[in-house]
């Protein structure tokens, strides 16, 4: 797993510690270090020597942010040693803009998807629901919701197990006609689209949707809208003391669309959030998500199987 070491608010030292964590937590897991050798050295000197040989480190010393045109930052040194297949996976918590942009023109897009999404899991009361896009892309359009809504459906298949996943598109009522012009014209375009593997499209749905998860598996909006849910239902729960019974969902977002393993923790992130979203990247690339999705995506419905076997690190 490759990490953005200065990615994030309070990054180094967050990201060092949730490294950290996450290396003693999974002892399969290697890591790629992504920043300044003197920053690595920190996480290096904290582990025991069997660890410490689990760790490796790509040296870097720009931060990323949309206007480090031709920066060698540590995002586009950790997309370079993705696309060399020096690592299986990314994560990181800096810009979201930088990190979307550096992975689709790094990694190159899936067809027919010309803005990628991040999705994120939430553990809502009947059970997870992705929620996308929550940053990936600002700007709705009917064409780009469609086409989330059919990333999410695969994902939501493959990385979870939802059998059947249920698709709603998020507005501000479930009657149909509800919300603006771009959820008006991409309503009916979902009625008609069709959805991979035995996903259905159930409608329009609202807010507190996300939360109950009873109506739906897949909660599709625009980034702007998702983000800012997102960050309003966590903010909810931990005024309400935690997620729901059954919660625990990362708190993380898997950028689908691009070709590759990248995950985004958004940049308050502490140190238990980094080490969630390392987790999971490697629970992502064991079961082989990204190529399952995409293939489930162009049509091969042979690749349904929810099972749990994962391929060796």
């Amino acid at each position: 797993m490759a990490v953005d070491l200065l990615g994030g608010d309070e990054a180094p030292a967050v990201v060092v510690d949730g490294a950290l964590r996450a290396v003693r937590a999974d002892s399969d897991l290697h890591l790629l270090l992504v920043g300044p050798p003197e920053v690595a050295g920190a996480l290096i000197d904290a582990l025991d020597p069997a660890q410490r040989a689990r760790i490796a480190v790509r040296p870097a010393h720009a931060v990323d942010d949309p206007s480090a045109a031709r920066a060698e930052t540590t995002v586009r040194t950790a997309v370079a040693a993705l696309r060399a297949g020096q690592a299986d996976a990314l994560v990181s918590a800096g810009s979201t803009g930088a990190t979307v942009t550096a992975a689709a023109l790094g990694l190159g897009r899936w067809p027919e998807v010309r803005r990628p999404a991040l999705a994120a899991t939430l553990p809502a009361v009947a059970g997870p629901v992705v929620l996308l896009d929550v940053g990936g892309s600002l700007e709705p359009s009917p064409a780009a919701l469609t086409r989330h809504a059919m990333l999410g459906a695969a994902y939501a298949a493959l990385a979870y197990g939802v059998a059947a996943p249920r698709v709603g598109l998020l507005s501000v009522g479930t009657e149909p006609g509800k919300g603006d012009r771009a959820r008006r014209l991409a309503d009916p375009m979902l009625n008609t689209a069709a959805l991979p593997g035995d996903a259905r499209y159930i409608g329009l749905v609202e807010g507190y949707d996300v939360c109950l998860g009873t109506r739906a598996d897949v909660v599709v909006t625009d980034g702007f809208t998702g983000n800012v849910l997102l960050k309003a239902v966590e903010g909810a729960y931990a005024m309400a003391g935690g997620s729901p019974p059954g919660g625990g969902a990362p708190r993380a977002a898997a950028l689908l669309g691009v070709a590759g393993t990248v995950v985004v923790c958004h940049g308050a992130a502490r140190a238990d959030d980094i080490a969630s979203g390392i987790a999971l990247a490697a629970q992502l690339w064991r079961r082989d998500a990204t190529h399952r999705v995409a293939a489930l995506l162009a049509g091969d419905r042979t690749d349904r199987t929810t099972d749990t076997e994962v391929p060796t690190p």
